[in-house]
């Protein structure tokens, strides 16, 4: 017999309950908003041995990352296979994730979000290639969660209330980039600066529909999942990834084709092969190009992924915001195959979440990322786009704490006139001299396109000797674009102002790492 997992404690201890009634509530809370209970799960274990990961970086391509490994041990191979982010978003580590998968503790190969299919599948072949290695006993390992305080852990998540998701970018804008608000009042939840939100999004109502219709549900069904008998439309909404199906799911739609030139499409597609207007199919388009294939409801959601929550940047500090946590979202949106596309986190807080509703979160503590513990050491902060998200929190932080040390911010996007975020505050800021430093770079406000990285060179005496004098130095945004340029710059820095060699700008910048004075937010 198996034994029940508890409910996940989502009414705090000290609301107007009884016992009684907050044990409902946390079971209907539970249910409605597709949040699982579950043991208590082990506290991280770090290895007993130091190791070097060179392919833990995320600047690297995937090919890149898999030939630093190739000579060690299968469950470093499959760690190269990840995004490198750390970001906790699959619960773990990249390493303990890798490790999880390679002991057979952990069966879902497709909880690396960030990695995507690109490495689902390459986790898929390695475990193949690896397999006659394996000696089929199954160790425990632990995931990157807590038995601490409800809303410090994504398995006990703190319900959150959506107060505003306005725009920052002005109209003309090609974006739509929300500071999204959520109220804390009701929950025991804390966090610092530099820490991410984890974010229980549910999918586009619209989608959800459109999916039911086609099965020929009403949404009204009851389903077992997970051990819980929910309706069908809850759990597509917000427990099934429906918008990024498994390989598992198109093998298993193949076995539901009643056409025989639909099910080897459908294998081809499984393989990463395939028409190009179906490689980055959602279940509807598969289910709609593929007519012939009528899926049992049962195998439907065994073979879909869980959906994975989506982790933000905070932006905001909590001295100066106490009982709120703010976000900097990108709404994601595009048109394939005449139809508009939404992202699944961002969308659900700019479009489908409404003032006043609950939201289940959590607080995923940053790993060093974080203001100087100095007050008094020069920080640079380079974060274009949302990228500026944690450097908010940074100065709101440092401000609240008198910090004495001079701040750099470099801030870029489109254009000035649409896409200066935040720009009050920031201009505040360096009127007050929080900001002792500001260089902004808009790449589509002149005919030559300019980057936080052209700012860097072009300021690189100055930055070289913040360096000098302490500063640590932050990045935060796109990992294989922005936050490699931005390294390069930082190395050619080295070079040029600081008199260095290659090598020895390199080791510089290593040892830079190791004293905590190069941080990146990265994604």
């Amino acid at each position: 017999m198996n034994a029940i997992s508890p409910l996940p404690s989502l009414i705090p201890e000290n609301a107007p309950f009884s016992s009684e009634q907050r044990a409902w509530l946390n079971g209907f809370f539970a249910a409605y908003l597709g949040v699982n209970g579950g043991p208590e799960p082990a506290e991280t274990v770090e290895p007993a041995e130091p190791e070097d990961f060179p392919w833990h970086d995320p600047t690297l391509s995937l090919a890149e990352r898999l030939a630093l490994a190739q000579d060690k041990k299968p469950e470093r191979q499959l760690m190269a296979a990840m995004a490198q982010l750390d970001c906790g978003q699959c619960g773990y580590l990249c390493q303990t994730y890798a490790e999880a998968v390679w002991s057979g503790a952990e069966a879902d190969a497709g909880r690396c979000v960030p990695g995507g299919k690109e490495t689902q599948r390459k986790l898929k072949e390695l475990l193949g290639t690896l397999e006659p290695l394996r000696d089929g006993t199954a160790v425990a390992v632990p995931a990157v969660k807590s038995s601490g305080p409800v809303g410090q852990s994504r398995d006990r998540p703190a319900l959150a209330t959506l107060v505003d998701a306005h725009p920052l970018n002005r109209s003309g804008s090609e974006k739509d980039v929300r500071h999204v608000v959520l109220d804390l009042s009701a929950t025991d939840v804390t966090y610092e600066a530099g820490d991410s939100l984890g974010v229980f999004a549910r999918k586009n109502p619209v989608l959800v529909q459109a999916v039911l219709d086609r099965i020929g549900a009403t949404g009204e069904e009851m389903v077992a999942f997970d051990g819980d008998a929910l309706p069908l439309r809850q759990v597509l909404l917000s427990k099934v990834d429906i918008a990024r199906p498994s390989d598992e799911c198109m093998l298993f739609l193949a076995t539901r084709a009643f056409d025989g030139e639909e099910a080897l499409k459908l294998q081809t597609l499984a393989a990463g092969e395939g028409p190009a207007d179906l490689i980055e199919a959602d279940l509807l388009d598969l289910l709609q190009a593929f007519p012939s294939v009528m899926p049992s409801l049962p195998g439907l959601l065994k073979s879909l992924d869980r959906l994975q929550p989506r982790l933000y940047s905070i932006a905001s500090s909590s001295k100066a915001h106490p009982r709120e946590v703010h976000l900097t979202v990108s709404a994601v949106r595009w048109d394939s195959n005449e139809r508009m596309r939404t992202g699944i986190g961002s969308c659900y807080l700019a479009d489908f979440a409404k003032p006043g509703d609950v939201i289940p979160v959590f607080v995923q503590k940053s790993h060093g990322f974080a203001p100087p513990a100095d007050d008094g050491a020069p920080a640079i902060m380079v974060g274009p786009g949302t990228g500026i998200a944690p450097f908010r929190a940074f100065l709101e932080e440092r401000e609240a704490r008198s910090a004495k040390g001079r701040n750099w911010l470099f801030f870029g996007d489109q254009k000035r006139t649409t896409d200066f975020l935040y720009e009050d505050q920031i201009i505040d800021w360096q009127r007050r001299g929080l900001l002792s430093r500001l260089d902004l770079a808009f790449s589509r406000d002149q005919a030559e396109k300019i980057y936080v990285q052209t700012r860097m060179r072009e300021n690189a005496g100055e930055l070289w000797a913040w360096l000098e004098q302490g500063a640590h130095f932050y990045v935060c945004g796109d990992a294989k674009r922005m936050a490699s340029d931005v390294e390069k710059a930082l190395l050619d820095i080295a070079v040029g102002p600081g008199g260095k060699s290659p090598a020895e700008a390199k080791a510089w910048l290593d040892g830079l790492v190791k004293a905590g004075r190069y941080q990146r937010d990265v994604y």
